[in-house]
C-alpha cells in the first residue's frame, strides 16, 4: 500500500473519530451516561464462542478467557512481558508495559540458543514498544505463533505482525480495539488531535511494512478500549497475519 492509500484510509478513520467524539462530547455536556447503540451494555463475554458476524466482547482478559481451554494452563499473566523457555519453546508473555521493548531486545539478543520462533501470549499493553519489538522481531528475522487458546489481543497483534513467519491455531483468539496515544488522549473520545493523528499513522505505517492490509485497523477504530474486536481465521487471513491456502 502506499503513502496516498494509507493518507486516503487514515483521512476515513479520522472522519469517523469526529463523529463519535462529537457524540461523546455531548454525551458529557448532557452529564448522562451515554453509549453508542451499537455498544451497549450487552456485549458477550470473552468466554461465549465466536462467529463471523458476532464478534466483539467484553475486554476483560484478567476475568474470562476464550471458549477454548488452553492446551497450557499459564495462570495469571505477568505485569511486563517475560520471555522463558519451556519444553523447546520460547515463550512472551504478559502485558506489554512501558520500556518492555528495551528490556525484551536485550534477551532475544543475549538468548542461547538463538530464538527462532517466540510463542506470544498477552492481553495487549503499550503500543510504541510493541511496534518497537515487532520491527526487531523482524530484524532478527524470529517467527511468532500463538497456540490453541491463548490470546493476543490490543496491541499484542502488532508484535505477532512483527514475525517473519506467523502461524497460529484456528482456536487462538486475536483482537483489536482502540488505543491510547499519550497519556490522556484514549481514541475516539476525543477529537482529532495531532498525537492521536501520528500515533494512528506509525502504526498503519508499521502494518504495511510488516505486509499487513492497515484497513484491519477499521475494526480497532471502531471497538471501544473495553470491548475486543476478534478476528476470525478468515479475516487473519485477509489482512494479511497468516498465510492463505496455497
Amino acid at each position: 500500500m502506499n503513502a496516498r492509500n494509507i493518507a486516503r484510509t487514515l483521512s476515513a478513520v479520522l472522519l469517523f473519530q469526529v463523529g463519535i467524539g462529537a457524540l461523546l462530547i455531548l454525551g458529557d455536556v448532557r452529564q448522562a451516561p451515554f453509549s453508542m447503540p451499537f455498544m451497549g451494555p450487552q456485549t458477550p463475554r470473552l468466554s461465549e464462542p465466536v462467529r463471523p458476524g458476532d464478534q466483539r466482547r467484553t475486554y476483560a482478559p484478567d476475568r474470562d478467557r476464550p471458549a477454548t481451554r488452553p492446551l497450557r494452563e499459564a495462570g495469571d499473566l505477568p505485569d511486563r512481558l517475560t520471555l522463558s523457555r519451556e519444553n523447546g519453546q520460547d515463550r512472551l508473555e504478559g502485558t506489554i508495559a512501558p520500556g518492555d521493548a528495551e528490556r525484551v531486545i536485550a534477551l532475544i539478543d543475549e538468548a542461547d540458543p538463538v530464538i527462532e520462533t517466540l510463542v506470544l501470549q498477552s492481553p495487549g499493553g503499550a503500543v510504541q514498544d510493541a511496534l518497537t519489538l515487532g520491527r526487531h522481531l523482524r530484524d532478527r528475522a524470529i517467527a511468532t505463533e500463538i497456540l490453541s487458546g491463548e490470546i493476543c489481543y490490543s496491541a499484542c497483534p502488532y508484535l505477532f505482525a512483527g514475525g517473519t513467519t506467523r502461524s497460529a491455531s484456528d482456536s487462538a483468539s486475536i483482537g483489536v480495539h482502540q488505543h491510547s496515544f499519550g497519556e490522556n488522549t484514549l481514541l475516539p473520545a476525543f477529537i482529532a488531535t495531532e498525537d492521536i493523528q501520528r500515533g494512528q499513522a506509525e502504526v498503519m505505517t508499521y502494518l504495511d511494512d510488516m505486509g499487513i492490509d492497515p484497513l484491519v485497523m477499521r475494526h480497532a477504530m471502531s471497538t471501544p478500549a473495553d470491548e475486543i474486536y476478534i478476528l476470525v481465521p478468515e479475516e487473519l487471513t485477509r489482512y494479511g497475519f497468516l498465510p492463505g491456502a496455497e
